[in-house]
């Protein structure tokens, strides 16, 4: 479904974001992109969302090269991936329910099929008794579920998780990715982008490791582990 085919991002000129990136992720996969700050998972993010676009190599999305994506296929191609950041993202001004209602009314679903589904997601993401709370009356890992919610609100192929529990304590953490694992069994492909070495290595799913913009490991049931240095021949072989 994700190819990244020696996928170099240079910023100004001089600021090597990713260097010579391979990897691949198979539709219904759960993957963790892990490394420091800086070592290049949120570009990875980006460039799949199309917001920035790579220096040189292809990012293939559903057998899609995003390099020859028109302007007006973008809209429907993020369509299909749903996004889970680290501060929430969430309208203060709107109820729980009103929040995950906006992400279907801009996709001009009906409000009959709101009306229907938002219930059903804020049940999934448990927070069916919330629908009327505003995001100031809920915690922090209230917050990240709501935003789950509204992140599956299209019925996503992909759901891309930046740091999801970057604010969160180590309780609303361990649920918050209990809940993602929990999508990723319905078949959704689950990125999720963390340096939360303690949740990495409780999944038990594969991990790519990061480190100043090169994979250094890539592990089917992985760890994070950041002091590989080796890169692996075998990617590199295989998209030669």
């Amino acid at each position: 479904m994700i190819v990244f085919k020696h996928v170099t991002k240079v910023y100004n000129d001089r600021i090597v974001a990713l260097n010579d990136v391979s990897f691949r992720i198979k539709a219904g996969e759960f993957v963790s992109i892990v490394g420091s700050s800086g070592a290049g998972k949120s570009t990875i993010i980006k460039l799949i969302l199309t917001e920035d676009k790579p220096t040189s190599g292809k990012v293939i999305i559903g057998g899609i090269n995003l390099a020859h994506l028109k302007s007006y296929q973008v809209p429907h191609l993020r369509r299909k991936i749903g996004v889970v950041f680290q501060d929430f993202k969430l309208l203060p001004k709107k109820t729980v329910f009103e929040n995950v209602a906006f992400a279907m009314e801009v996709n001009n679903q009906s409000q009959r099929e709101i009306q229907k589904t938002v219930p059903q997601l804020l049940e999934l993401v448990g927070l069916g008794d919330k629908s009327n709370s505003l995001p100031d009356e809920l915690s922090g890992g209230e917050k990240q579920r709501v935003a789950i919610a509204r992140a599956l609100a299209h019925q996503p192929k992909i759901i891309l998780a930046d740091e999801p529990t970057g604010n969160l304590d180590p309780i609303n953490s361990r649920e918050i990715i209990k809940l993602l694992l929990k999508i990723n069994q319905f078949g959704t492909t689950v990125i999720l982008a963390t340096h939360d070495r303690e949740i990495v290595d409780a999944i038990r799913k594969r991990v790519i490791v990061l480190d100043e913009g090169e994979i250094t490991s890539d592990q089917r049931v992985g760890m994070y582990n950041l002091r590989s240095r080796v890169r692996s021949k075998r990617l590199k072989k295989l998209f030669s």
